[in-house]
């Protein structure tokens, strides 16, 4: 018995930081008012209670609850629904600070936020090259956070408005995955949305309101929180305006022309815990203005636009461009300008609320061959970790990393390639290795990633170790 009232005193400690909610329009506390407690943890906020009354008229009561709309509800147990209201479905309580204490702390403590240098200086120890790109981001980012603070001293003499950003690279060059370093790095709520699945307001699929539902999931529905984070709209390329179409383009430019208000700046009143608006989902209001979007895509095809801009500016004499000349440049897309992003589909509205446009890298092989050893979460680095649990150890060669990196770059997906060429010839070795408990170290040699060899496995012994070249291990020149 005790423990049960233990028990209880901690949930109600929990809900109380959490607004309760009405149990018949769903409106939060800061919404509706003052709540109404009734028996069963049911909240009910004065309106709903006004309109139960209103509605009664000169109706005989001749039950419990008879007569009276809505209260048979709240009979028989059924409002212990409110009991079980998932805690994504309500929203954090608005802690009453004095501006002083705001100002002195900063909403995410900005004393103790990281300078550029530092952000790129951790954002170096996963990601491979893109130097231009990390520089940005980490500006970008120290930037932001420091027009927070600025809004909340409320110095009039200088208003600093936010910079948003879109960034644009070859599929497989760590678009998402810089965004994602950068969160575990900051201690700040960021979201990360798709755009593929955003549509028109009324259609069916995502309203461009989701993107900034999941940030205030992020930030365990604290709408102070939220309105001072980070959101990356990952594939922004597809929702460009679709050409030759017939039908109503629902995913295209209308979802271009509802972002333009959340990139800007205003109130929109998002779903709490959902992804669209319903009848059972608290709605709440979240001002944009200080969350910072960061839109990226790997806009195919756009090469062809900026090689044609590039090649018709001059067509004869010396210094005329030849119409090869670019076809070998991996990098064109850093050559990328407004006119060209406008020419893909994007509107010339929406691009104005991206000033900072920069590209990524396209993947080299050197840049394969480092990302394959060097950075923290290296593949390499994981599968020796995989085969040091078997207490076995593994050994790549520099000539079959450098295999390995000729290989993804046929591939032509960037970085993503080098899983698939690692799991196709790793197969063999982490079925076959568990079988034997002799074997102490494997080295992958060039000749076993080009399929012309077999794997060094070097045996436990008392004394020196002993070298095998074609152990039962399948030799990859018969498959």
């Amino acid at each position: 018995m005790p423990e049960d009232i233990n028990n209880n005193n901690n949930k109600n400690d929990d809900d109380k930081d959490y607004e309760d909610v009405c149990f018949i329009c769903r409106r939060p506390e800061s919404k509706a008012g003052k709540m109404i407690h009734i028996p069963n943890n049911i909240c009910i906020c004065s309106d709903c209670m006004q309109k139960t009354f209103n509605s009664m008229g000169n109706i005989n009561i001749t039950g419990p609850f008879q007569g009276m709309p809505y209260m048979d509800m709240f009979s028989g147990g059924v409002g212990n629904m409110q009991e079980n209201v998932p805690k994504r479905q309500k929203l954090k309580k608005k802690k009453e600070e004095t501006k002083k204490k705001k100002v002195s702390e900063g909403v995410f403590d900005i004393q103790h936020l990281p300078a550029p240098h530092i952000i790129k200086g951790k954002l170096d120890e996963y990601i491979v090259g893109q130097e231009h790109a990390k520089k940005v981001m980490s500006v970008a980012v120290y930037n932001h956070y420091k027009r927070v603070l600025t809004d909340n001293m409320e110095q009039d003499d200088v208003e600093i408005e936010k910079s948003n950003m879109l960034m644009t690279g070859p599929t497989g060059c760590g678009k998402t995955y810089l965004v994602k370093t950068l969160a575990r790095i900051l201690q700040v709520p960021l979201a990360i949305t798709d755009a593929t699945s955003l549509t028109e307001a009324g259609y069916i699929g995502d309203d461009v309101e989701s993107v900034v539902s999941k940030l205030l999931a992020a930030a365990d529905n604290d709408v102070e929180k939220a309105e001072h984070g980070i959101i990356f709209i990952d594939e922004i390329d597809k929702i460009a305006k679709k050409r030759n179409t017939n039908s109503r383009d629902v995913s295209g430019e209308s979802v271009q022309q509802g972002l333009l208000k959340l990139l800007e700046g205003s109130d929109v009143e998002v779903p709490v815990g959902a992804g669209s608006k319903n009848a059972m989902v608290p709605l709440t209001t979240v001002n944009t203005r200080n969350i910072l979007f960061v839109c990226g895509g790997a806009f195919p095809n756009l090469e062809k636009i900026i090689k044609k801009r590039l090649t018709k500016q001059s067509s004869i004499g010396f210094n005329a461009e030849l119409k090869d000349s670019f076809d070998k440049d991996e990098n064109l897309l850093q050559k990328v300008t407004t006119e060209d992003l406008r020419e893909f589909g994007m509107i010339p509205e929406f691009l104005g609320r991206l000033p900072v446009v920069f590209a990524l890298q396209a993947m080299t092989e050197d840049m394969l061959a480092t990302i394959l050893t060097q950075p923290k979460n290296a593949i390499l680095k994981q599968y020796k970790k995989l085969l040091a649990l078997d207490e076995v150890d593994l050994v790549f060669d520099d000539e079959a990393v450098r295999s390995i990196a000729k290989k993804a770059i046929e591939k032509k997906t960037g970085a993503r390639a080098l899983r698939a060429v690692i799991e196709e010839f790793m197969l063999d070795i982490m079925y076959e290795i568990p079988k034997d408990d002799l074997i102490g170290k494997v080295t992958i040699t060039k000749d076993y990633i080009n399929n012309c060899g077999a794997p060094k496995i070097e045996m436990r012994g008392s004394g020196e170790a002993k070298i095998l070249t074609q152990r039962e291990l399948p030799d990859n020149s018969s498959m």
